[in-house]
């Protein structure tokens, strides 16, 4: 039986169709391009809210936050021109780290197209390549089909962003509105069946398998399969590692987790990646990050990708095995066929692989010595306080990778940070987003000097909205992991990577938001006791060493053997 319809403009129907998708969280900015959707949405404030952020780039990253803490579709709405072309940022961000945010941005008038119209902007050039889908709409009618089929892109198989460009003429005109959920579009598969007899050759190769190591990424949490891997891997009990946006899809404290892999992991996971007989790469992608050196990467071992997105399969590591599937279905497929094991030996190597890194780096990361406070010893504390119970959140650059390290996690969609572009800028607005997203949650947003300066008039958003984020802003007064590239690879030549800061703590009470710095260690404890107590967003500066680095580190172009510790 068909809906009913009624006449309504184009404006009311982007906003319509937004409720029957079920968001109910904005993030925007208005101009003129996109005014008769923001005017319209005056009279929705108490079904949709709106979080007015201070720059779309801010819009952007605060939705991918939402998207991510919560599972749901995070949405922007800006205006044409730069407005649109400042989304991009987040778009290309969003696209790579497979986070599901619809984006419309307002357009010029359907006659004006081409003409280089004032704020005109060829946003579907612009985006094609950073996006899942792109359209652009000139007539009212176009908007349901146009919306319903965004949303089941964005959501569906491996997610991602989708931008929908609105002309002004198709906001004013009026038409039957009538919404029909999409679910699905010919030609377009974001679910490939599973092929059981590769289930069961997999579950033959792990049951063969006497070093057998998984590899767990985002598409675990992406899909939900946090349980299925948990049982997985205790069944099996093979050693799990994590990519930086699979951290937190097993808790941080699980015997089988051991620990991050990449050029600032863990040196067993790493290590071990080169000594396994199998790998079994879950929901990621083998980022270079990841693999270093692809000529030496695994060549012992049997590969197995279970991996929703085919573009991905063999793009980079050619695999034994792959299952093209929902990792979620093919984990619950693979659990019955795997046998009950210990892998005690091979645990072992890991344990003294750790004992190893813990001597040589960890201990001096989280216990310094000497004059001046580490980003380590910062996390150490903050993990003291939260026990795991919190939303990550970090801006790019070694205070990111010091907090995917030592940062205690203990449930999934806890971490929110910029994976394969590493948009510094990003954590700031972030954090809102993932606030607003899980009002329920204690917030951490771990940020560097850089970063936090070119996002630095979101706090305003955060102020306007009283978003309760607790900033931890590590200040070297460098560009960190620039200068540490500087140090270890160009002689030391500091090569514009030194900042002159501002007094970050007088910047924040002007927008009325409460702080502190600390430079002594003695000063820590009762600083982050302050800031969690604090009934609101805080901000608490702490000025760390000025040439700590970050190690372990695979040097770019090495081997995952070649881990340096020092």
């Amino acid at each position: 039986m068909e809906k009913p319809t009624r006449k309504i403009s184009g404006s009311e129907a982007i906003l319509l169709s937004l409720l029957e998708e079920g968001v109910d969280t904005i993030f925007g900015y208005p101009g003129g391009a996109i005014m008769p959707v923001y005017d319209l949405l005056y009279d929705y404030d108490d079904k949709l809210k709106h979080i007015l952020v201070r720059h779309e780039q801010g819009a952007a990253h605060a939705a991918q936050a939402y998207a991510r803490v919560t599972g749901k579709p995070g949405v922007c709405l800006v205006t044409s021109g730069p407005g649109a072309t400042n989304l991009t940022t987040g778009l290309a961000d969003a696209m790579v780290d497979s986070t599901p945010i619809i984006c419309i941005s307002g357009q010029v008038i359907t006659p004006l197209l081409g003409t280089d119209a004032f704020q005109e902007t060829d946003v579907m050039g612009i985006s094609m390549p950073i996006t899942k889908w792109n359209t652009q709409i000139t007539k009212a009618d176009e908007i349901p089909g146009a919306m319903a089929r965004a949303f089941y892109i964005a959501r569906s198989g491996r997610p991602g962003p989708v931008m929908i460009d609105l002309t002004k003429d198709a906001q004013f005109e009026e038409f039957d509105f009538r919404y029909e959920k999409c679910t699905m579009i010919r030609s377009y598969v974001p679910t490939p069946a599973l092929n059981m007899n590769k289930v069961t050759e997999a579950a033959r190769m792990i049951n063969q398998a006497k070093k057998p190591l998984a590899l767990v990424g985002q598409g675990v949490i992406l899909a939900g399969a946090e349980a299925e891997l948990k049982t997985f891997i205790e069944k099996t009990g093979m050693p799990a590692a994590w990519t930086l946006l699979g951290k937190s899809a097993l808790p941080t404290n699980h015997p089988l987790n051991v620990g991050m892999l990449g050029m600032h992991g863990n040196y067993g996971p790493n290590l071990k990646t080169n000594e396994c007989d199998l790998l079994i790469a879950l929901g990621m992608r083998f980022d270079d990050r990841v693999t270093g050196n692809l000529a030496t990467y695994a060549k012992q071992a049997k590969i197995i990708h279970c991996e929703i997105d085919p573009s991905e399969v063999d793009k980079n590591v050619k695999t034994d095995l792959a299952i093209i599937a929902d990792v979620k279905e093919t984990l619950q497929a693979l659990i019955p066929k795997v046998n009950k094991n210990k892998c005690a030996e091979w645990l072992k190597e890991f344990k003294i692989a750790y004992e190893y890194e813990y001597d040589k780096v960890i201990h001096k990361d989280l216990n310094p010595e000497g004059e001046g406070l580490s980003m380590g010893e910062v996390i150490r504390r903050l993990n003291e306080k939260t026990n795991g119970d919190a939303i990550l959140v970090t801006d790019v650059g070694q205070h990111q990778m010091i907090a995917s390290r030592y940062f205690n996690l203990g449930e999934s969609r806890s971490l929110v940070t910029s994976g394969g572009l590493g948009t510094m800028g990003f954590g700031l607005p972030a954090s809102v987003g993932a606030k607003i997203g899980r009002p329920d949650k204690t917030v951490v947003a771990i940020i560097g000097d850089g970063g936090f300066q070119m996002t630095i008039q979101e706090l305003g958003t955060i102020s306007q909205t009283g978003a309760a984020v607790k900033i931890v802003l590590m200040n070297n007064n460098f560009l960190g992991m620039v200068r540490q590239w500087q140090q270890l690879f160009f002689n030391r030549r500091y090569s514009f990577t030194e900042l002159k800061n501002p007094d970050f703590i007088t910047i924040a009470k002007g927008y009325k938001i409460n702080g502190r710095s600390v430079i002594k260690r003695k000063d820590l404890d009762e600083a982050i006791t302050e800031m969690f107590n604090h009934d609101g967003p805080y901000l608490m500066e702490v000025k760390v060493k000025q040439e700590g680095n970050v190690f372990p580190m695979v040097p770019a172009g090495a081997s995952v053997s070649d881990m340096r510790l020092e």
